[in-house]
């Protein structure tokens, strides 16, 4: 295994692949280089003399600047580098689009619904309209389990939140549409709505948001209409049951399939295993005709424009400006700097800056051409890589991949998170530490990227994987009964 990663040819700066002992020789390309301080996993030593004020190379990219002179050898990090973003940019479109080579096709057994949509789960979802039935939810979730088995299903589910009430503008309009494209999503056989009878996000103005719906795979209650909502819930719920068990695993073309991409709880080795493999499945994917959505605006800053100068078009890649803009205004509005990231575990893993962060994120994105940007809420309408604006957040952007229309979710760490999001949620562990440590929650090793597997294979390795889970190999998240929703929030609460 090689002591170093050398990302980019002009980088000044290597990754430490483990621990480096002040003393410690390694070698790049013929050039012999020795540590002149101990430097941990996933962290980064300067090559050559930095001098103060001048960038710090990473992936071909500045990633900062040197707040001091650093000789070859030592250590770079927060100590001695700052950010250079500021919270405005000027964008030009310098198209640099790369046709992705063809595939052979591929396919999953997943379920076909009615619309012509695919799905890889089968699963009954119980939507809570308000906060305030949530509890009603998660109970007719759990007395109704059985269900599953006995009608041939993949699980019952509830997704508690705490909005749908004391919301105004905005914010209100968000929860309503969110809902509204968890209802809809293929995963979901058969959904219960339930509302409580005096919340803003009323049922009547739930169902004109939903606008339509098949009366034998949606199904609505009002709890204060009801007697009992645990005999009239669990009675529909068993309606739902009989509608979904119906639909079968058939072979389908990989085609269909929509997947989420996401990185969380980041280290410095996440932009070169966990992430790039990502990005490699994503131009397989892609290429067989499939999508694939690439969210988390904030981690874009610094990183924007090699995402905007592979947008398709003009009109693309002015909507990709307006997204990566709106979202510094968002943080403008509400007296952020566009730049505060990393977070402390970020760091303590070797991330340095947000454009340190940004470039290994979008390395989830590989190569494709970009085919669309849609906006929070909206859901996935071309084949291809499409942009999602959103935030950063876990399981906000989870949510908001889930309501684009993600089948799964291929959610990156290199320190580690349990969470599943209502899609199928698969942990891609950037270092092989973290995925031996915590085989509970992590789904596949990455980390084999830095002991010699090249990131194509991973790239493949992914995708086989990835065929499988939608074929119903279950992940941790499923295993251990991890779901969870949240939902954007910017306005106030009543």
């Amino acid at each position: 295994m090689p002591s170093v990663v050398h990302i980019n040819k002009n980088d000044n700066v290597a990754v430490a692949v483990h621990p480096l002992a002040k003393g410690d020789a390694f070698t790049i390309e013929g050039v012999n280089y020795t540590a002149q301080q101990d430097i941990p996993q996933g962290h980064k030593i300067a090559l050559v003399d930095i001098a103060a004020e001048t960038p710090i190379l990473k992936y071909g990219y500045p990633i900062g600047t040197a707040k001091q002179d650093i000789p070859a050898g030592m250590w770079v990090h927060t100590h001695n580098t700052k950010t250079a973003l500021g919270e405005t940019a000027e964008y030009s479109y310098n198209p640099n689009i790369t046709p992705l080579p063809p595939q052979p096709p591929a396919t999953f057994n997943g379920y076909l619904r009615e619309d012509g949509r695919a799905a890889v789960r089968n699963e009954l979802w119980i939507l809570p309209t308000v906060g305030c039935v949530n509890d009603i939810c998660t109970r007719l979730a759990t007395e109704n389990a059985n269900l599953a088995a006995e009608f041939g299903l993949d699980g019952i589910y509830a997704f508690p939140h705490p909005y749908g009430c004391s919301q105004m503008g905005d914010d209100h309009e968000t929860t309503r549409e969110i809902l509204a494209d968890l209802a809809r999503h293929p995963n979901a056989g058969g959904v219960l709505v339930v509302g409580l009878g005096c919340e803003n996000n009323t049922l009547d103005g739930f169902k004109t948001e939903l606008a339509s719906w098949n009366d034998e795979q949606t199904k609505f209650m009002l709890c204060q209409a009801e007697e009992d909502e645990f005999v009239t819930g669990s009675n529909l719920l068993k309606q739902l049951a009989e509608y979904a068990g119906r639909f079968k695993r058939t072979p389908l073309p990989a085609s269909k399939l929509v997947v989420g991409m996401k990185c969380g709880g980041s280290d410095g080795l996440s932009g070169i295993t966990a992430n790039a493999a990502v990005g490699a499945f994503s131009d397989l994917l892609v290429a067989q005709g499939g999508s694939s959505i690439l969210t988390e605006v904030p981690e874009m800053f610094g990183a924007e424009e090699m995402l905007m100068n592979r947008c398709v078009s003009p009109e693309i890649y002015q909507k990709t400006v307006d997204m990566v803009n709106g979202f510094k205004d968002y943080f403008v509005s509400h007296g952020q700097v566009v730049y505060e990231n990393p977070s402390p575990g970020n760091k303590d893993g070797g991330i340095t800056t947000l454009e340190d962060k940004s470039l290994g994120c979008v390395q989830k994105g590989g190569f494709a051409p970009i085919s669309d940007v849609i906006a929070y809420g909206e859901t996935v309408k071309t084949p291809g890589l499409t942009l999602l604006s959103g935030p950063g957040n876990d399981l906000v952007s989870t949510t908001a991949l889930t309501a684009a229309g993600a089948h799964i979710i291929l959610f990156t760490t290199g320190r580690g998170t349990p969470f599943g999001a209502p899609a199928v949620t698969v942990k891609v562990a950037s270092n092989s530490q973290l995925y031996n440590h915590k085989r509970n929650w992590i789904d596949f090793d990455a980390g084999t990227i830095v002991e010699g597997e090249t990131v194509a294979h991973a790239g493949q390795r992914m995708l086989d994987y990835v065929l499988q889970v939608a074929s119903g190999e279950a992940t941790k998240a499923e295993q251990n009964n991890y779901r969870g929703i949240a939902i954007f929030k910017d306005g106030v609460t009543l």
